[in-house]
């Protein structure tokens, strides 16, 4: 054995306790860490022939890399839509990489029972029925292809053909109709073969970004049969929904597959407020929820639900000798693109097991308390103004005069010290979006962001 490994092994518990040491001391120092810090990327070096050993990794670690890594797991950082790691989500990560369980298969079966178990737990917290069953995958990315697969598989089969055993060319042209699709989308039906060309954006309603129903509805009878729906609960930019009940109403008229982006609207659900937003979810084919967003747990962590396993298993299933059968209760390596993974499922069951469904609640409606404060202080700046309606979870604002790319990238670069804020068009009008998410994230987190856009006005 090298004698760096060798060394390692044998000072594990005390190396590991210094990484503890580490750990704690960048967490604890999220609250004043520059959102986004000033620092030049360290010089490339060649691999190295000798090593120096875990200690003296972490060394170099801290001079070279940790200066400059962002406090995105913080309370100001409001770029994107981006979740921090509660505490057991910390936990149930860190032991996902010490048991370093591959939890796809039968023949080694524990983690593909938590998987379940957890991902029962999640279709509970967004009121999905037992119909919909689910499995994790990388993010909302993943998850909308996911979705987009099985729906492609469904086309087929209204045609007569297997796509997943003739390829798309058996298909035919292909209909995707949506309103606001995010960007993963158009991705999703590249990947698959379908095409971006494929989508068609249908109208909106008015001054929102939510699709206009009756436009959805004459676009249905123009496709001529089934087509792909992607209804938005919870757009980018303003945290618009389509109304699901409508878009699911038209299913009684119409031939097409509901995909739900859910990913991080989904959880509406848990505020009393705004739950009926989500009241028609369940009817949808399939539903994708990205975990690493507001469930608050390490990246890499997703869902995807759907009506159709069975589709779904016909698309992903891995034919080989070692495997176990699909069954009635396929393995996870027969539902989703990767053949291994580690066990993704189990920083999601810690932190549903230690907060439950009220502590997710309680960090869903203080981040809406917090985008409230902080719409409510864009109304009261002048030169400011305020895009839209705080739906949600996020403040879409921009400059009351001459608001260009520009000048909204300066003012961004400028708070980036103290608050972290990502750059968006709405109504060909650039503009700035602060998302709230992080369970770290208070109201007087919101107001110190306030007073630092005032600041540099």
């Amino acid at each position: 054995m090298d004698s760096h490994l060798a060394g390692d092994l044998a000072r594990l518990p005390a190396l590991l306790d210094s990484t503890r040491r580490r750990a704690t001391t960048f967490l604890d120092g999220l609250a004043e860490r520059p959102v986004v810090p000033a620092w030049p990327a360290p010089e490339p070096t060649a691999l190295p022939s000798t090593g120096i050993g875990l200690e003296g990794a972490l060394e170099e670690f801290a001079r070279r890399w940790e200066p400059g890594l962002s406090a995105s797991a913080g309370p100001r950082y409001l770029g994107f839509v981006t979740g921090g790691v509660t505490p057991a989500a910390l936990a149930g990560d860190w032991l996902t990489a010490t048991v370093d369980q591959n939890a796809m298969s039968s023949l080694d079966p524990t983690g593909q029972h938590l998987e379940r178990e957890t991902v029962g737990w999640l279709r509970e917290l967004f009121g999905l029925s037992p119909a919909h069953q689910g499995v994790f995958v990388s993010g909302a990315t993943m998850s909308n292809t996911v979705g987009l697969a099985i729906a492609r598989e469904w086309l087929g089969e209204s045609r007569g053909v297997s796509v997943a055993d003739a390829g798309t060319a058996a298909l035919g042209p292909v209909r995707v109709l949506s309103g606001s699709a995010h960007s993963s989308i158009a991705k999703a039906l590249s990947m698959l073969g379908m095409g971006r060309d494929s989508l068609t954006t249908v109208a909106l309603l008015p001054g929102r970004e939510a699709v206009d129903p009756a436009a959805l509805e004459r676009a249905l009878e123009q496709a001529q049969g089934p087509c792909v729906v992607v209804a938005n609960a919870g757009t980018v930019n303003t945290v618009d929904f389509d109304d699901l009940r409508a878009v699911a109403d038209l299913k009684r008229r119409h031939a097409f597959w509901l995909h739900v982006d859910a990913a991080f609207g989904a959880f509406a659900a848990l505020s009393a407020e705004h739950a009926h937003l989500l009241a028609a979810l369940d009817q949808a084919d399939s539903v994708c929820v990205d975990l690493h967003k507001w469930l608050n747990v390490p990246y890499d962590s997703a869902v995807h639900f759907t009506r159709r396993r069975d589709l779904q298993a016909r698309v992903f299933q891995n034919a080989a000798a070692y495997l176990g059968p699909l069954g009635d209760t396929p393995d996870l390596v027969h539902l989703s693109p990767e053949n291994s993974r580690r066990m993704r499922a189990l920083a999601t069951w810690f932190t549903l097991r230690a907060y439950g469904r009220e502590g997710h609640k309680e960090i869903v409606e203080r981040c809406l308390a917090c985008a409230r404060t902080l719409g409510q202080a864009v109304e009261a700046t002048a030169g400011l103004r305020l895009l839209a309606p705080v739906r949600l979870n996020v403040v879409c604002f921009t400059l009351e005069h001459d608001p260009t790319p520009q000048r909204l990238a300066a003012l961004a670069e400028a708070a980036a010290p103290e608050v972290f804020l990502t750059p968006t068009v709405l109504d060909g009008v650039p503009a700035l979006r602060a998302a709230f998410s992080n369970w770290r994230t208070t109201p007087s987190d919101a107001r110190r962001a306030a007073d630092t856009l005032r600041r540099l006005l």
